[in-house]
């Protein structure tokens, strides 16, 4: 099958830098009758073709604790700890905690109040 043939201004699906999706674009220039350049219709960046082509996402290092413990275990190697003897307990449930006193609203006025008009 052909490849379409474009002109200046036609419509074209790419994925925006910007907005990091893959949304309508207009063609902006042409080298050779090959887009190079293209302008999103949604924030107006402008970018160069990049095929409708969507770049794989960066995977992330990991939990700040798993890098941590990557860190320690290039570093000198622990020696084994004997784990120590727990002897069966039994353990009475956690005191509930106490509810703090709810202090009285506190309203702030900015101007001194007047009396109603009526009484007096």
């Amino acid at each position: 099958m052909s490849e379409p043939v474009y002109r200046l201004g036609d419509l074209i699906d790419d994925y925006c830098t910007r907005c990091r999706l893959l949304l309508n674009h207009a063609v902006a220039s042409m080298v050779n009758g090959k887009v190079v350049k293209v302008v999103c219709e949604t924030c107006h960046n402008e970018h160069p073709y990049r095929n409708s082509e969507v770049p794989e996402k960066k995977k992330k290092a990991g939990t700040r604790a798993h890098l941590f413990d990557q860190v320690l275990a290039k570093s000198a190697p622990s020696p084994p700890v004997a784990e120590p003897v727990v002897e069966a307990k039994a353990e009475a449930p956690p005191a509930p905690k106490k509810k703090r006193s709810a202090k009285a609203a506190r309203y702030i006025t900015r101007h001194q109040t007047r009396p109603p008009r009526g009484s007096a």
